[in-house]
């Protein structure tokens, strides 16, 4: 069963001061991480990066399967229905990447896109392990939070292809904010099955967040 990978990466990085997606991370830059993950991936079959022209010359697409680039949008979810528009053919599964999660596996990218094969809908996420607390406007405490059951959200997320389309249409339609495909498939009353992740996986955000995924990297490789 095919499966189609969107790797977004349309952001201008206004939280870094420069292009973070560009930023080198050992050696090559954080978006090649993530394209190389999906290039070993054995599930995926087809791979649309959403991102400018500039960028996407830097990458090296490799030759092992299709590799496509499209541009992106203002909001999230609009640039991966980009992403989903500029595949060639439809496939029955699609899965989609935030392009700065440089640390992903590709054994975690394929564990994601079975599960969706079996469930309709998976992602990657990791279990809620810090205190949690509900402040005042004042930032001053008022309540703890229980953790059990909580998650904290990664990427990838896959689903069915027709299953993820109907619910961007919606979105679109109604005009819901929605931060990853997870809510927007849940804005049609599908849930989705969680694949934990007990691995960091972090996302690129601030200048900070490089010296630690380089560090991460180093004690994988030591």
């Amino acid at each position: 069963m095919s499966c189609a990978a969107i790797i977004v990466a349309a952001g201008r990085s206004q939280r870094m001061g420069f292009d973070k997606m560009l930023s080198m991370l050992n050696g090559q830059p954080v978006l090649q991480w993530s394209l190389d993950a999906f290039l070993e991936a054995e599930e995926i079959d087809t791979i649309v990066v959403v991102t400018s022209a500039e960028r996407f010359a830097k990458l090296a697409p490799g030759t092992g399967k299709p590799v496509l680039r499209t541009e992106g949008d203002e909001e999230r979810y609009l640039s991966v229905i980009r992403g989903m528009e500029a595949l060639p053919s439809k496939p029955e599964y699609v899965t989609v990447h935030d392009g700065a999660r440089p640390l992903v596996l590709p054994g975690q990218i394929d564990a994601v896109v079975r599960t969706a094969r079996d469930e309709g809908a998976a992602a990657l996420a990791r279990r809620m392990t810090e205190t949690l607390k509900r402040s005042d406007s004042q930032c001053l405490t008022s309540e703890s939070l229980s953790r059990e059951n909580l998650w904290i959200m990664e990427t990838p997320q896959a689903f069915r292809f027709d299953m993820l389309s109907d619910a961007y249409n919606l979105i679109k339609e109604r005009d819901i904010q929605v931060t990853d495909e997870v809510s927007a498939v849940e804005a049609v009353g599908i849930a989705t099955k969680l694949v934990e992740n007990q691995r960091p996986n972090p996302k690129v955000t601030v200048s900070g967040d490089l010296p630690l995924a380089e560090a991460v990297l180093d004690s994988l490789n030591s």
